[in-house]
């Protein structure tokens, strides 16, 4: 029995996070143009699927910006857990989700809208609101925002 709980322990250990300064870290959301924007500068131009979760404070200033999940060319496997992940360790109380579509074209699949619902829900029982989703293309005047659409 102890054994388990050595082992446990060690495991919380691992979850650490690799932090890296940069000139957006505290820029405010105000509205889908901006997040589109720093989503595009982070995964605008990746050839596979790049999930991304924007951190928020109190005040939608982005606290944090993690790769969540890189993808194939047409897929991404995102998993609540790993999302909200991001946002516990960095002390947000709101998101904005953003990922890419290789093939430029930002219309949302039925995967997308699916997954949005999902973390809207996780993030009820978290108390952390899921403010947008977004899907950008290499152009930051060119992207999706779900929420505009009336998916959240």
């Amino acid at each position: 029995m102890a054994e388990q709980k050595l082992e446990m322990v060690q495991e919380i250990v691992r979850i650490k996070q690799v932090v890296t300064e940069g000139e957006i870290a505290r820029k405010v959301i105000t509205s889908p143009d901006v997040a589109a924007a720093i989503a595009t500068e982070y995964i605008g131009d990746e050839d596979r699927e790049v999930f991304l979760v924007m951190v928020l404070n109190t005040k939608n200033e982005v606290n944090a910006v993690h790769r969540c999940h890189v993808g194939s060319i047409n897929a991404s496997i995102v998993q609540p857990r790993e999302v909200f992940k991001a946002a516990i360790l960095n002390n947000g109380t709101s998101i904005v989700v953003a990922h890419n579509h290789p093939s430029y074209n930002p219309e949302p699949s039925r995967e997308d809208i699916q997954v949005t619902g999902r973390l809207q829900e996780a993030g009820s029982y978290l108390g952390i609101e899921v403010l947008d989703s977004l899907i950008v293309t290499q152009d930051p005047n060119v992207y999706i925002s779900l929420k505009d659409l009336g998916y959240l």
